[in-house]
C-alpha cells in the first residue's frame, strides 16, 4: 500500500527557514516522480516543486524557486521540502505527492504559517 506521512510545519517568522519530511512507504523514493503542491488561505492548489526520476532534475514554481530545495534521501526512503527565506505568502498547507503509473498518491498536508 502505497502511503505518504508528512511532519513537520507549523509557525515560523518571515525570514526563517522550515523543512519538510515526507515518508514514504510502499514504494521507492527513487522510482517515481515526486512532487509538493501547497494550498494557500482562499486559494487553490499550487504546484511548488518536482524531482524527476530519470536525471533528478528539479523544477520549482516561480513563487519559491531560489528559495525553495526539494530533495530524496532513497536510502530513508524520505522526499523533503527546504524551505529558506519565508514570507507570509508562503502561508498553506502543504502536500507532497508521487505519481506511480496512471495513479497519483497524496500525503495528509501540514500546516506552515508565516507571520510577518
Amino acid at each position: 500500500e502505497v502511503q505518504l506521512v508528512l511532519s513537520g510545519g507549523g509557525m515560523v517568522q518571515a525570514g526563517d527557514s522550515l523543512k519538510l519530511p515526507c515518508a514514504a512507504s510502499g514504494f521507492s523514493t527513487g522510482n517515481w516522480n515526486m512532487s509538493w503542491v501547497r494550498q494557500g488561505p482562499g486559494k487553490g492548489p499550487e504546484w511548488v516543486a518536482v524531482i524527476n526520476i530519470c536525471d533528478g532534475s528539479t523544477y520549482y514554481g516561480n513563487p519559491v524557486k531560489g528559495r525553495f530545495t526539494i530533495s530524496r534521501d532513497n536510502a530513508k526512503n524520505t522526499l523533503y521540502l527546504q524551505m529558506n527565506s519565508l514570507k507570509p505568502e508562503d502561508t498553506a498547507l502543504y502536500i507532497c505527492g508521487v505519481t506511480i503509473g496512471a495513479s497519483d498518491y497524496w500525503s495528509q498536508g501540514t500546516q506552515v504559517t508565516v507571520s510577518s
